[in-house]
């Protein structure tokens, strides 16, 4: 690896941090951004000639710093030729406190971020596209609408957060569970997006998986006594036991079902169960909380075939009742397929079909093309798995939707 790659690879790595550590410095997110920008810009231009630093990452941050007091200072100044002329008052000239930690830097962002002047989406994106690395793409497949439409968001976010002269600091204790619900909806879509990525040749991004899980411990450290904090780590930690067991030697994707169960991580199933343990104490499951439960059936099944789908499908009306929307349904209809066969199960998919719901969700016509392959519709598989092939930005799942496609062509 070059010089040039290693730096864009540490900055991949460092760049959440470094916006996290700079927005509670300058108090702006935009300019967050172009100063972490700025110091990706001096690494590749001092690191070929002087060499990689020992500690890259660090280096990356002080020197963003600098840049960021340096802001501060001509801010100040500007500021107080204003005030000279009657524009503005003055302002005391002093340098933030660049090392006042209030739990974790990226969570403090993730909860500004998260404010009631923003809508949900666009806490959401503007979080994820801040600190979860992911593109328009990615974030526009994760709320299922389009990339411009995502761009507008992130940019009304931004523009909202100077204008408001919102604070980056953690919300008083009282207010932070009113803001939960889109924190844990962050944590979660980042965790998502890691587990299953939404373009490029990776059936997984694993790092945005253990990043997720980092943050949902944290949290849960902030706020033990929320169920669905709980209910997130849950979710999480047994989503992510499978990780290993899901894309074969090739880097070719392997199915729930086609899982070599001896691979996964029995350590997370272990944290990620008594996680949901504590969900259940603590009061009613919630959303994330009933998906744990779903996810701790596949963990305590030690082969495909013990696993309680009956249970699943149970798991899955409740959450219909409790969060309802067609992803949900989506999956109940699968589910029903297994506990109670192919025929029952594209029954409710095409109840689903028949309303236009998910039209661009790869997943519906994957779905569907299983039952009916199941059933022996073997035609109107293939162009159900064809459909889906054509509807994915993943490579790896675009070859798996395809040899599925295939399977007893003529």
């Amino acid at each position: 690896m070059d010089v040039r790659d290693t730096v864009e690879a540490v900055f991949r790595i460092e760049s959440a941090r470094l916006v996290a550590g700079l927005a509670r410095i300058v108090r702006d997110v935009g300019l967050a951004e172009e100063l972490a920008q700025d110091a990706l810009v001096i690494a590749l231009e001092q690191w070929p000639v002087k060499g990689v630093p020992d500690d890259p990452g660090p280096w990356l941050m002080a020197t963003a710093k600098h840049r960021a007091v340096d802001a501060l200072r001509r801010r100040a100044n500007y500021d107080r030729k204003l005030a000279v002329l009657g524009a503005a008052n003055p302002v005391v000239d002093e340098e933030p406190d660049l090392d006042d930690h209030i739990q974790d830097d990226l969570l403090r962002l993730i909860f500004t971020a998260c404010h009631p002047a923003l809508s949900t989406e666009s806490q959401v994106a503007l979080v994820l596209r801040t600190l979860g690395g992911l593109g328009t793409g990615a974030i526009a497949r994760a709320f299922l609408t389009t990339e411009a439409t995502v761009s507008q968001r992130i940019l009304r976010a931004k523009r909202t957060l100077a204008v408001d002269q919102v604070q980056f600091e953690l919300p008083p204790p009282a207010q932070l569970p009113v803001r939960l619900s889109a924190v844990l909806g962050v944590v979660y879509l980042i965790f998502n997006e890691g587990y299953s990525a939404a373009a490029g040749d990776d059936w997984a991004r694993p790092q945005l998986c253990e990043e997720a899980i980092r943050l949902g411990r944290v949290l849960a450290g902030l706020l033990p006594s929320e169920p669905e904090v709980h209910g997130l780590c849950a979710l999480m930690e047994l989503q992510a036991a499978r990780i290993r067991a899901r894309t074969a030697p090739d880097g070719a994707p392997v199915l729930l079902m086609d899982q070599d169960r001896r691979l996964w991580d029995r350590l997370l199933i272990r944290r990620g169960l008594a996680a949901l343990a504590a969900a259940e104490t603590l009061g009613t499951l919630g959303p994330y909380g009933l998906q744990a439960a779903i996810a701790a059936c596949h963990a305590r099944a030690l082969r495909p075939g013990d696993t309680d789908w009956a249970r699943i499908v149970a798991l899955y009306q409740l959450l219909a009742h409790v969060a309802p929307s067609a992803v949900v349904r989506l999956n109940l209809a699968v589910a029903v397929g297994m506990a109670s066969g192919p025929a029952a199960g594209l029954e409710l998919l095409d109840e689903l079909t028949a309303t236009g719901a998910l039209p661009s969700y790869p997943y519906l016509p994957a779905a569907r093309g299983d039952l009916l392959d199941r059933l022996g519709r073997r035609d109107e598989a293939r162009a159900e798995f064809a459909r889906a092939a054509a509807l994915t930005g993943n490579e790896r799942e675009r070859a798996l939707f395809r040899a599925r496609a295939e399977q007893g062509a003529p």
